[in-house]
Order: structure tokens, then C-alpha cells, then sequence
């Protein structure tokens, strides 16, 4: 079974030298220090009042309304869209729709591709002449000062799991806070209805539910506490299989397709990122241990998009995961 369809609604949701004579010419005056606070673009949208925003680099000065806005990742994308900023440019995904295919694509249509997520393009950026920067310091902090010669560049410290504390950085660097207010709370209620249909907070909490993901070149997660679809699980009040808690960092519990009858629960949910074959999917999904599980056997597994589940990082993505929540364990 896939959940693919079931999808009813969702949220409103380069060298040095030449990076930094771009963003003078595309920025006016810049910090080349590339740390502390620092001021906005006034050549990029005009001039105006600043605000300070508290980042994993430091302080930052930000427009009080930024109006040419770039993203780094996917999360940050995310975060834009569902606050109802278009971004002007956005790295992309590794995947081959570029931009994750669960954005709608009249949402991101018009925005400039700068490069891949790990090795974005800096002149490109700076041809953007941006006056605000999203992304994070394990993603992007080894160029944080290029970045920062281009436009006031706002980072997390880290991505996945953090994300509601990441969104609400995001919120109040763009302006944006009281439409996130709207979000957060439209999303509350939207995991109580969940759970309502579940059968309320204690039949949740009866039902163990797995999150799987095969990944080409690299062993089979199971997905543990601390990340971000363990957090949306968390939020509905399901339970989780004991193995999670073995989970390195919380992060997840690795294994071979021999021992993928460690991901047994009374559902479980899996994903694939790269080429089944090469991820192994296909191989432990036509195994014996695979087709002996009780989930199996009682038709609760459901292979969901790993754009969505997995790569996407943010409350629209999360509002559409919720659906599909709700239609696998009420089927």
C-alpha cells in the first residue's frame, strides 16, 4: 500500500575576490570581519529599519522586512513557503525534481536554482543581491564569512530534529512571527485530531510504529527518538518499538537486511533515498525476515515518499505526514 495518494490537504501552507565584489556591487558596504552584527542591504530593497536576530554565528542585524530572501536547504525552504515568502533563490535537493516534490510546484515556480544544497553557488547568489540568508552552521558554517559579505545571513545551529525551534528563528528573521503563530497552531490541532481519530492518547500510545529508511550506500535506519519524523510521531503520542532507544545519538539504529526484524512493530512506515536495488530495499523487501513480520502479515507496512518523510523538514511537510498518518493506522 502506498499513502502517496493520500495526501487530503496541507498547510497554506566561486573564489573569494569575485563572491565579494559581487555583493559590494549587488549590497553596498559589508562586514569583512564575516562575524558579530551587522546591517542590511539598503542597495538591495531600498532602505530601512534593522531589527537584531540571535543566531548560532552571533547577532545579526536584518531588515525588519526582507524582500529578496535566499535558502540553502530544505528546511529553510520549507519554513519560507509556509510563512508565504517566495524566496528568490534556493539551492536544490539531490533529487531529480530538484526542488522536493511535495511543494507544490505553482509554490516554487520562479525561484532561482543556486546550486546544489552542500556547494551552493556564490556568485550566483550575490547576483541575486539578496538582503537575507537562511540556513545552518552544520550545513554552511564553513562559509558563513563569504556568506555574510553578501547579505545579513541568519543560521541554526543544526537541522532535523530542532526544526520547531529552527522554524521560529526563521519566522523572526523574515518578520513573520504572528503568521507563525498561525502555523504552529493550526498544527496543534491538526495533531489532535489525529490522535482523536487514533482512538484518543492512550490507544496512541498502545500502537508501536516504525520509521524505516533505506539508503543507497549506506546501511538500513531505523529511525530512533531524535530527528525530525520522530518528533511529529512523538507529537501524535504513538509508540515506539524498543529498539529505538538503542538509536547512536538518538538518531537511529543501523542494520543489515539480516536483521531488519529489529524494525518489527505494529506499524511501520519506510522510505528509500537512491536506487532500491542499490539501498537494498529490494532485497530485504523480498526476504523472508521482511514478509514474517507481524506489521506484514497484518498488511500495516506503507512505503511513503522519502522527499516528504524524510528531506522536507518543516510544517508543510508535516501537516501532509499527518495525513498520511492518519489514513495508514486508521485503514
Amino acid at each position: 500500500m502506498t499513502l502517496r495518494s493520500l495526501r487530503p490537504r496541507s498547510l497554506a501552507a566561486a573564489s573569494l575576490a569575485t563572491v565579494a565584489a559581487l555583493s559590494l556591487s549587488a549590497c553596498g558596504s559589508s562586514d569583512d570581519s564575516g562575524s558579530g552584527s551587522r546591517s542590511g542591504s539598503d542597495s538591495a530593497s531600498g532602505s530601512g529599519s534593522t531589527r537584531t536576530v540571535k543566531t548560532a554565528m552571533g547577532d545579526v542585524e536584518v531588515r525588519e522586512a526582507p524582500e529578496r530572501v535566499v535558502v540553502l536547504d530544505t528546511a529553510e525552504l520549507d519554513s519560507a513557503l509556509t510563512l508565504g515568502v517566495k524566496p528568490v533563490g534556493s539551492t536544490h535537493a539531490d533529487v531529480a525534481s530538484g526542488f522536493l516534490d511535495y511543494l507544490p510546484e505553482d509554490r516554487v515556480a520562479g525561484i532561482e536554482d543556486v546550486g546544489r544544497m552542500m556547494t551552493p553557488n556564490l556568485e550566483a547568489i550575490a547576483a541575486l543581491k539578496p538582503d537575507l540568508i537562511l540556513t545552518s552552521k552544520v550545513r554552511h558554517g564553513d562559509k558563513y564569512a563569504e556568506l555574510s559579505k553578501i547579505a545579513p545571513t541568519v543560521m541554526t545551529e543544526n537541522t532535523g530534529y530542532p526544526w520547531k525551534d529552527n522554524f521560529r528563528l526563521h519566522a523572526q528573521a523574515l518578520g513573520k512571527q504572528a503568521e507563525a503563530k498561525k502555523v504552529t497552531a493550526a498544527y496543534a490541532q491538526h495533531v489532535a485530531d489525529v490522535t482523536k481519530a487514533l482512538g484518543g492518547a492512550e490507544k496512541a500510545a498502545a500502537t508501536e510504529v516504525s520509521m524505516v529508511r533505506f539508503v543507497e550506500g549506506a546501511d538500513i535506519r531505523i529511525y530512533g527518538r531524535k530527528n525530525y519524523i520522530a518528533t511529529i510521531l512523538a507529537d501524535v503520542g504513538l509508540g515506539r518499538p524498543a529498539i529505538v532507544d538503542k538509536a547512536k545519538d538518538g538518531f537511529s539504529y543501523d542494520v543489515s537486511p539480516e536483521k531488519i526484524d529489529l524494525a518489527d512493530a505494529d506499524a511501520v512506515f519506510h522510505s528509500t533515498y537512491g536506487d532500491p536495488k542499490k539501498a537494498k530495499e529490494t532485497e530485504t523487501t523480498g526476504g523472508g525476515l521482511w514478509k514474517n513480520m507481524d506489521a506484514v502479515k497484518n498488511g500495516k507496512v506503507f512505503p511513503v515518499d522519502d522527499q516528504l518523510w524524510i528531506q522536507g523538514i518543516g510544517y508543510t511537510a508535516a501537516d501532509k505526514i499527518l495525513d498520511e498518518l492518519r489514513a495508514g493506522l486508521t485503514a
